[in-house]
């Protein structure tokens, strides 16, 4: 398969999972295969919940702005992309994490703003660094490991004061990264778990364990450790994109964030071409803050191609 089907099929694949997952946020297990039995049928890009059909919440908006920031400036500018983040979060999205609309709104500088949170709250360990994650592990991907894991790690850090959700962050980075060389990522698991702080790697090393299921895990899964570990699990038990979505969603709990994340690991396993064309139709994804711009399919297909190229 060639790279920019894989490159494309992260993104898109990401922004698909987050849309496809929205309507059944905070759902219970089972909800999506309830509505819709029979894969393949058509009308899983429902929307509800405030959402409409194929729009995407702020994990694809907030990746969106990591993307435009790491092209635009040429690289990572952490000053940039923080100050992207302000002007989204302070124009009413649907959608925001109450961890992220804090470090954001809270005055602080973007150096401080998420160290400071941390430090008051002691709990900075959401999904929320890993939610937006894939358009850099995209960036970063020809950069090799230590490249792409330090840059996973500061962009997590202007959100989320605690290591836990930059290691969460890191190895997904290198997931996709190694993806892109061909590797199969699962396997590749135990090498990618060895570049993990110590301190965090036990944790991990429990939810990305092929025994391992979503069942077993000990918070909910807006947290970043079964966030990953059902995302890795959704793509480790079955067959197919749609199938490992389909899998994700029905999880419940926070539906577009793990199926977001199941999304860019299955895009960019089994490419573009693998994403049905129904789920990407309607795609769409918002971006207030932004003098009402809206990125469709060829726009985010344009985007993957620079992020990629």
């Amino acid at each position: 398969m060639k790279r920019m089907q894989r490159v494309a099929g992260a993104v898109v694949g990401s922004a698909v999972g987050d849309a496809l997952g929205a309507p059944f946020e905070f759902g219970p297990p089972g909800a999506f295969s309830a509505r819709f039995p029979a894969p393949g049928v058509g009308g899983e890009m429902c929307g509800g919940g405030g959402w409409e059909p194929g729009e995407a919440t702020d994990d694809t908006q907030m990746a969106v702005l990591v993307a435009e920031s790491l092209l635009e400036r040429g690289g990572l500018d952490l000053p940039d992309m923080f100050a992207r983040f302000q002007r989204w979060a302070t124009s009413e999205p649907k959608d925001i994490g109450l961890q992220t609309e804090d470090v954001l709104t809270n005055g602080m500088p973007w150096d401080l703003a998420a160290a400071i949170h941390f430090q008051v709250n002691r709990r900075a360990a959401g999904n929320g660094s890993l939610m937006r994650a894939t358009t850099s592990a995209v960036h970063f991907a020809p950069a090799g490991p230590e490249a792409t894991v330090e840059a996973a790690h500061r962009i997590a850090a202007l959100t989320h004061g605690d290591r836990a959700a930059w290691e969460g962050t890191a190895i997904f980075h290198e997931l996709i990264r190694r993806t892109f060389e061909g590797t199969n990522p699962l396997g590749a698991l135990p090498d990618i778990l060895a570049l993990v702080h110590p301190d965090q790697r036990g944790r991990y090393e429990t939810v990305l364990a092929p025994e391992w299921h979503p069942d077993q895990a000990t918070e909910f899964n807006g947290a970043v450790w079964p966030c990953l570990g059902s995302a890795v699990w959704a793509l480790r038990t079955t067959a197919g994109f749609e199938d490992a979505l389909r899998a994700a969603i029905d999880l419940g709990g926070d539906t577009d964030t793990v199926a977001a994340v199941t999304g860019g690991l299955a895009g960019a396993y089994y490419g573009l071409d693998a994403i049905p064309t129904r789920w990407t139709q309607a795609l769409h994804v918002p971006l207030p803050g932004f003098d009402g711009r809206v990125l469709h399919l060829p726009d985010l297909l344009r985007l993957a191609q620079r992020l990629g190229g």
